[in-house]
């Protein structure tokens, strides 16, 4: 029996009539993206383009960043575009349909962020299963709430399995710290090729969440405590 693909489709609608639509399909088992067409290699996508300090890979065995393929169509549709542009953003997955009225930036991190989750890129790996169930446009509290919960719950399956669960956020902080890295490196690698900001702020964005949730993490959640105390 065939398996089908998890499938998630953005449409972004401008205010001049242009539209722009994406599709991603997820493989169910792997959560990772299934490529349903040969999808044009930009030179700046070459692994050893500016490679992410924090990168596994080895240029010798892998000719192209992961991450850097998939996010290619992006990268070119939006290249010449300003942030900050009004658009309304579709987000359409299995179970419901998200509307968003807002700017290009916004609808950009959102599906930046399922992108690179889920390109097979190591430092990335562990945040499929939030990618599985994604939640567009989310607010600073509602990633660190969804973050969190996701180390837990796959801590609780390693504590199940007779391995040494990490309850004390130690390793999901040093799984951050590797976050940031690809998000610097990924923007350094697009900041020679787009001609405005709107990918590059984007990413800018999903960095920034990544260096709050770090701050979080140290301060021991304690924005947060309060509502889990009630």
């Amino acid at each position: 029996m065939k398996i089908k693909p998890y499938r998630i489709e953005y449409e972004f609608s401008f205010q001049n009539g242009k539209r722009e639509s994406f599709q991603i399909a997820l493989h169910p088992r792997t959560l990772n993206i299934i490529r349903s067409k040969l999808i044009d290699k930009p030179e700046w996508t070459r692994l050893d383009n500016r490679q992410c300090k924090c990168c596994l890979l080895k240029a010798n065995i892998y000719l192209y960043c992961p991450i850097s393929v998939n996010i290619a169509e992006l990268v070119e549709a939006f290249k010449v575009m300003y942030s900050t542009e009004s658009c309304l953003v579709k987000c359409i997955t299995p179970e419901r349909t998200y509307f968003k009225e807002s700017t290009l930036q916004e609808g950009l991190f959102s599906i930046f962020g399922i992108v690179m989750a889920t390109s097979d890129c190591p430092a990335m790996n562990f945040l499929k299963p939030m990618a599985r169930y994604h939640l567009p446009f989310s607010t600073v509290n509602e990633t660190m709430v969804r973050v969190v919960s996701n180390h837990l719950l796959r801590e609780y399956f390693r504590n199940k399995n007779g391995k040494i669960p990490d309850f004390d956020l130690k390793q999901l902080n040093k799984q951050y710290e590797n976050v940031r890295s690809v998000n610097e490196g990924i923007l350094s690698r697009i900041s020679g090729f787009v001609k405005k900001d709107a990918d590059q702020n984007a990413i800018i964005i999903l960095d920034s969440l990544a260096q709050i949730l770090a701050i979080e993490i140290q301060d021991n959640l304690n924005s947060l405590e309060p509502l889990f105390c009630i």
